[in-house]
């Protein structure tokens, strides 16, 4: 069975995005790159809310994806694309950006499903509010949290509505360079 791994950038203060969704805090360099290249490979399937969608969809597949960041652009634009949003009807895809399916509720029997089906991993990349509601349905495998060093102070919570303890078990850690350090963990078993 796929796993469905949760992987976002945070901020040390536990933030995602600041107050108005800015992410320019962002510490990427050609070290993240080639590992996220390497990341990237392992994922069959992506999941995004509808911001982060929008946001991927205006981006990846663009010349400038291409020219800067070209093995994960094709892997974006041809593997499947599931998007949650109650408010987004339809999806516009073209030559590049294609195979989206758009729902509009997370249906927990249908998760699993998509995880008896197809191969690689199912990444859940940014989209911190799908994030939660998968987290508090227990359908998150593994988070991958890359740690900026930075404290922005206020902005969008990671786990603003995780109302009950969830406890993790580290897996394993990566520091970069640049001061990020990755940690993954995985649901402990109490």
């Amino acid at each position: 069975m796929r796993k469905i791994i949760a992987f976002d950038l945070v901020t040390l203060d536990g933030f995602f995005a600041g107050p108005k969704g800015e992410i320019d805090w962002f510490r990427t360099d050609d070290e993240f790159s080639k590992y996220n290249d390497e990341q990237t490979k392992s994922f069959g399937t992506v999941i995004f809310g509808h911001t982060t969608y929008e946001g991927m969809a205006s981006y990846w597949p663009t010349p400038d994806a291409f020219k800067n960041d070209p093995g994960v652009a094709g892997i974006m634009n041809s593997i499947p694309k599931t998007v949650f949003s109650e408010t987004l009807k339809e999806v516009k895809e073209g030559p590049i950006w294609k195979n989206v399916k758009v729902f509009h509720e997370i249906r927990p029997e249908e998760i699993i499903k998509m995880k008896k089906q197809g191969s690689g991993h199912i990444g859940i990349f940014g989209s911190g509010t799908i994030m939660q509601q998968f987290a508090k349905l227990g359908l998150i495998d593994e988070y991958w949290l890359l740690v900026n060093p930075v404290i922005l102070g206020d902005g969008k919570p990671l786990f603003k509505d995780i109302k009950n303890k969830l406890s993790l078990r580290l897996l394993a850690t990566k520091v970069f360079k640049n001061g990020n350090v990755l940690l993954r963990y995985e649901p402990a078993k109490d």
